[in-house]
């Protein structure tokens, strides 16, 4: 029986999320499209997804990546009176039964070696505040935070800085059993955006090769604290130093996964083989938590 491993990539609201993971009894990403899924396929046992980042309750994804396999014969007995067949019929289908706050944008049958885990280079995120006394934009509010007080975006920006490079984040992570917080910090930094939606906000843009367990809202929050001035720009490098868990994580509305990358078609195995190696068979996510 030939199986097909099919790429999804989707965007979801957070809010009323309980995060991606399914969890008995709540309202997950994972457990509702799941179940879409496997009515549309007409799988009787349940599908599995494997995901790029297994976002926390709240958080938002704008750029999220899953896979499943499925058999080629469920798979091709999806037509449509158009003529579509195969992913473009699920993908139609799906909108039909996923709620408003859960989009598939896209599903194709994925090149061999794909493992949308394991075969990622970099999770890229991005959180949102707005300072001051006005509040947020009614049609974003749901996905930034608001801080009634002027922060120093300058002061955060520097205090980002010193924490970008390969380190362990340990302080910055919520700790997992036999889970390592070694994590590569590519990007960091703040800064106040100037034109399109997010004009006027302040932006943080975090990307890294995966995060631990409540990683980035736990710089973000490091970096509020810089910014109201109640630290100075080097405290939280002298906590990454120190090792000891930060006890201050920013909400979760103002964080959205933004964007996953992957290397060419060509290279796809040889990265999952290598990220696998890394983490020794240590159940770690793409978290940002």
């Amino acid at each position: 029986m030939t199986t097909l491993r099919l790429r999804l990539d989707l965007t979801y609201a957070g809010t009323d999320f309980a995060g991606w993971a399914r969890q008995p009894g709540l309202r997950t990403v994972q457990g509702v499209l799941e179940d879409a899924l496997a009515t549309v396929l007409r799988v009787e046992d349940g599908v599995r997804l494997v995901v790029a980042g297994r976002t926390d309750a709240g958080v938002h994804a704008r750029g999220q990546v899953a896979h499943l396999d499925v058999e080629a014969a469920a798979l091709a007995a999806l037509r449509s009176r158009d003529g579509a067949r195969g992913p473009e019929v699920l993908v139609r289908r799906l909108a039909g039964l996923l709620p408003e706050d859960l989009v598939v944008r896209s599903a194709v049958v994925a090149p061999e070696g794909f493992d949308a885990r394991f075969a990622a280079l970099r999770r890229s995120y991005a959180y949102r505040v707005r300072d001051g006394a006005v509040r947020p934009d009614p049609l974003t509010r749901a996905m930034v935070l608001w801080h009634r007080h002027p922060l120093d975006a300058q002061a955060m920006s520097q205090a980002a800085a010193r924490l970008v490079g390969l380190h362990d984040f340990a302080a910055f992570c919520r700790p997992r059993p036999g889970a390592t917080t070694i994590r590569t910090l590519e990007v960091f930094d703040w800064q106040r955006a100037e034109e399109g939606a997010d004009a006027g906000l302040l932006v943080a843009r975090v990307q890294a090769d995966a995060f631990c367990h409540s990683m980035v809202r736990s710089l973000v929050g490091a970096c509020l604290t810089v910014g109201r001035g109640r630290r100075d720009v080097d405290w939280p490098a002298r906590l990454l130093a120190d090792g000891r868990r930060l006890a201050t994580v920013a909400p979760a509305l103002g964080l959205t996964l933004e964007r996953v990358d992957y290397p060419p078609d060509a290279e796809l195995a040889r990265r999952a083989e290598q990220t696998r190696a890394r983490r020794s068979g240590t159940p770690v996510s793409g978290c940002c938590g």
